[in-house]
């Protein structure tokens, strides 16, 4: 393309991203269109000029309906499921000082399986057999936890026959009832916050609940509540290990309320696998690297008597029930060739240690 003028739709870059197989899409004012492939963001054609409000507004109405420009108008932004070229994408547009800018997901509709994904299915399965309790699968932004949280509510459909209720924003993956009954709700179109669809979806009596997000505490509480009264809960977080996940939730939470807190996640947590996608070696893709914690009785007591911090050390000794830390992880895939030693400082918990193990 060498005279580089706009394109006409946002769909046709949407099919370029695609092609290119990028996880992430961005048209702003001032900035030349650009993507994001193997987690780096770079402009797609390195001459492109910068977009000129006109043309970003162009491309606003190129694939905005009505109902959605007027919500953007008032509210100066707009986070939704858009349907377009080849598949699904979680858009957002937002109104600035320069122009209009856009961002788009672009989700691969295809169902992984946990397989696929590189998960320790092993020690995943038992969790998702439980009757109640909570799953955390945590991590960055774009740290793959959709997919993971889609491959494993994917597995309970086909291995139980129960109703399955996910809470989502937008809906990523559609699923088709398989062993089991599942519904599918999109907050904001069809309920208006996480905490409002939860306390809806209780009185439907769903066995499976899957939450999007826990980004507050309403919902972090009554997913809390849910787990407590016989409920299977997976949710996400963005937090990246899992100590910090425990602190995290525990935070939330006044500090009047944080022991009785304490106690009842000590009892509902089943497990959290915490994850980061990291550039392979090679350039070409990326590797998942995963933290597993799962509850046992040494853990349940460090959660109850607010001793997170001890928790690695307790991970440690968790083998033989697939416990392993994000370092552990990422040592493995340094020593398989697959990430680079710069990767691996950068991304790893304990630093100190990593050079040590570095040099030797």
């Amino acid at each position: 393309m060498s005279e580089h003028h706009v394109l006409d739709h946002v769909d046709e870059y949407l099919k370029l991203g695609r092609e290119y197989d990028c996880s992430d899409l961005h048209l702003a004012t001032a900035y030349p269109p650009a993507w994001r492939r193997y987690g780096q963001l770079s402009p797609i054609w390195p001459e492109h000029p910068p977009l000129k409000p006109d043309e970003s507004e162009r491309l606003v109405r190129s694939f905005l309906g009505e109902k959605e420009l007027a919500r953007l108008e008032e509210r100066g932004d707009i986070d939704f499921a858009y349907i377009g070229s080849g598949g699904r994408y979680r858009a957002s547009v937002i109104k600035q000082r320069l122009g209009y800018d856009m961002a788009f997901r672009i989700i691969n509709g295809k169902l992984r399986s946990m397989e696929e994904i590189g998960l320790p299915i092993e020690h995943i399965i038992p969790l998702t057999r439980y009757q109640n309790g909570l799953i955390l699968i945590t991590g960055s932004v774009g740290s793959g936890k959709s997919t993971t949280l889609a491959s494993i509510v994917d597995f309970i459909n086909q291995d139980r026959d129960d109703h399955i209720l996910t809470l989502e924003d937008p809906i990523e993956y559609v699923f088709e009832s398989k062993g089991c009954h599942v519904n599918q709700r999109e907050v904001h179109k069809h309920t208006e916050s996480f905490a409002r669809a939860l306390r809806g979806a209780l009185r439907e009596d769903p066995d499976v609940i899957m939450v999007g997000e826990m980004r507050d505490l309403e919902t972090i509480q009554l997913a809390l509540t849910a787990a407590e009264t016989g409920h299977l809960v997976l949710g996400t977080l963005h937090t990246g290990n899992a100590p910090r996940t425990l602190d995290r939730v525990l935070d939330v939470f006044p500090t009047d309320q944080r022991d009785q807190i304490r106690i009842m996640v000590s009892e509902s947590l089943r497990g959290i696998l915490s994850q980061q996608l990291i550039p392979l070696a090679t350039g070409q893709g990326r590797v998942l690297a995963t933290e597993l914690l799962v509850n046992t009785p040494a853990v349940s007591n460090c959660i109850r008597e607010g001793k997170t911090y001890m928790l690695p050390g307790v991970m440690q000794t968790g083998k033989h029930v697939g416990m392993v830390t994000m370092d552990e992880s990422l040592r493995k895939l340094y020593m398989k060739g697959l990430i680079t030693a710069e990767d691996l400082l950068y991304r790893c918990e304990d630093i100190v240690q990593m050079r040590i193990f570095l040099k030797s």
